[in-house]
């Protein structure tokens, strides 16, 4: 697992709910917005349809082999949702598609933990599945 993550969990485990919340509400603030040269593209292949809340997330293999991950959320009606891709692409983002596979399967269960939103922790969930799913993908296209 990339070390700014186990950081940033190790962080979350200490907080209190309504701390972890805020906590939330601010790594919202720092998703990046969407490039404009994604804003024309058809997203039916970026929805999550897994997830309650319509987000679209868009990943970007760079010349360099590193990838970049964007999503297209409204962080202020769901800032749970651009929190928890806020985070892990912070950890993830310009880096080889090998960080991305490190993010460990129980990742949203472990941000999450004793906030109360486990209803939602199947859309979440599909989310970080998507990022290791492109990274698979970009591995196995790097080494063909």
């Amino acid at each position: 697992m990339p070390a700014s993550l186990v950081r940033t969990l190790r962080q979350f485990r200490l907080l209190e709910r309504e701390d972890k919340m805020q906590a939330l509400l601010g790594w919202s603030k720092k998703l990046e917005p969407l490039p404009e040269r994604f804003a024309g593209l058809d997203r039916t292949a970026f929805t999550v349809p897994e997830c309650q809340t319509r987000v679209d997330i868009f990943p970007e293999r760079r010349d360099d082999g590193t990838i970049h991950f964007y999503a297209d959320v409204n962080a202020r009606q769901s800032p749970t949702v651009a929190a928890v891709l806020a985070i892990p692409f912070a950890a993830v983002n310009d880096q080889p598609p090998s960080v991305t596979l490190a993010l460990p399967p129980d990742f949203v269960r472990l941000l999450m933990q004793d906030i109360g939103l486990g209803a939602r922790e199947s859309g979440l969930s599909a989310m970080i599945a998507r990022l290791t799913r492109f990274a698979a993908q970009s591995e196995t296209t790097a080494s063909a």
